[in-house]
């Protein structure tokens, strides 16, 4: 079998609307791997209280709430989306520094997933969740970003391409939890992207699926197509050899 075969995989299908409704990650996280920490509704819902009461005065909640996009929320998002903007964030960048042994990754084939880390500058989407169950939608994405407490919530501003600031809520990489990670060389993460694979898919599947819809967007983000070109020649090699 290879690393994308869903028999590989407790969620064949990845993260969906339906498994987030049912909660069906965190039956399938606890099932395949017992020892991981996971937040609970409660704790999501008053993470979730307290980002909403700390909004910055100009964030109309009759209008929803933007939400900045850098990984699989481009390309997967699970929850209605209003309007989506091209948006940039100063003082973080994107970088593969959460080492994954669950999820995209296993003890046996550990994965990267994306985080923002300080300092640089991050292209991405703004994504303007609608007014409508608002806290229902922004559990869906604590239910996704928040169940390992890897990222941290944080507001941000985030300006278009005309020069408007967006108030947006963001997930930063937390660098107090254990799978935080320092910074790779490349071989490294070539490596891990190439190789990692777990119960919700591989993760060479989220590098190319980031990068396909960074580029439908005409954002070119030239270290992630970089690595999108080695980690598929890698890949490619393994299964010659296979």
């Amino acid at each position: 079998m290879t690393q994308s075969d869903p028999r590989n995989r407790a969620l064949p299908n990845g993260i969906t609307r339906e498994v987030l409704e049912r909660d069906e990650l965190r039956r399938a996280l606890a099932a395949a791997h017992p020892g991981v920490a996971m937040l609970s509704d409660a704790q999501m819902q008053s993470s979730i209280g307290a980002m909403l009461e700390q909004r910055p005065p100009t964030v109309d909640l009759d209008t929803g709430v933007w939400v900045f996009g850098y990984g699989s929320l481009l390309w997967n998002p699970c929850v209605p989306v209003a309007e989506w903007r091209d948006v940039l964030l100063y003082g973080f960048h994107r970088d593969f520094r959460i080492r994954l042994t669950h999820g995209r990754g296993s003890a046996d084939a550990p994965g990267l997933m994306l985080g923002l880390v300080a300092g640089g500058s991050c292209r991405g989407m703004g994504l303007r969740l609608p007014p409508d169950d608002l806290s229902h939608e922004l559990l869906m994405i604590w239910r996704r970003e928040m169940l390992t407490g890897v990222y941290t919530p944080r507001w941000v501003t985030l300006y278009d391409r005309d020069g408007a600031s967006l108030p947006a809520m963001t997930f930063v990489a937390n660098a107090a939890h254990p799978s935080f990670c320092a910074r790779l060389d490349d071989s490294a993460v070539i490596d891990m992207l190439a190789t990692g694979h777990g119960m919700i898919g591989s993760a060479a599947e989220y590098l190319n699926s980031t990068v396909a819809h960074l580029d439908d967007q005409g954002i070119h983000d030239r270290r992630l197509r970089t690595l999108r070109a080695r980690v598929n020649a890698a890949v490619a090699a393994r299964n010659a050899e296979a």
